[in-house]
């Protein structure tokens, strides 16, 4: 049998799970850096995924709570397509990947964890990236820890 330690894993395991929508929540704390919040807008903040598909996984979100795309008003929607655009650029500088999945997930039945708060995901990806171990062990390993990767893209927006 082969091991994968995460030992930064046990910290989530153990802690007291927040009630409320962290995409409300987070940003109204005054603690990016513990947060992963790397960038304010006046509509929309960036942060990097706590359960990340890749290194470099973010996220783009309004602070107004909704749900709907379709309830975005305009200056919200561009907003959050040029942060979304700036994730691309800032990723390719900072990280180097060879291209990129970028989506939302609207409902639960389309895979939303948070299907109350309407974000966009942009993950990097690498050649390689995917092997044997999700397919054979179901078990994703991501080779970077959320701190060293936020230090990376810190100031980069």
């Amino acid at each position: 049998m082969k091991y994968i330690w995460a030992p930064w894993r046990m910290q989530y395991i153990k802690s007291e799970k927040p009630k409320g929508c962290i995409l409300c929540d987070l940003p109204a704390e005054d603690k990016d850096k513990q947060n992963y919040i790397l960038y304010r807008g006046v509509k929309n903040f960036i942060m990097l995924n706590s359960f990340p598909y890749n290194p470099g996984h973010l996220l783009v979100a309004p602070y107004r709570h909704t749900g709907n795309m379709d309830e975005l008003t305009a200056a919200e929607r561009n907003e959050h397509y040029e942060l979304v655009s700036r994730c691309i650029k800032v990723l390719k500088e900072a990280m180097n990947p060879g291209g990129f999945n970028i989506g939302s997930n609207l409902g639960k039945i389309a895979g939303a964890g948070i299907e109350e708060h309407f974000h966009s995901h942009i993950v990097p990806r690498w050649n390689g990236d995917t092997n044997f171990i999700p397919v054979l062990a179901d078990v994703r390993v991501v080779p970077q820890a959320l701190a060293d990767t936020y230090d990376a893209l810190l100031g980069k927006f």
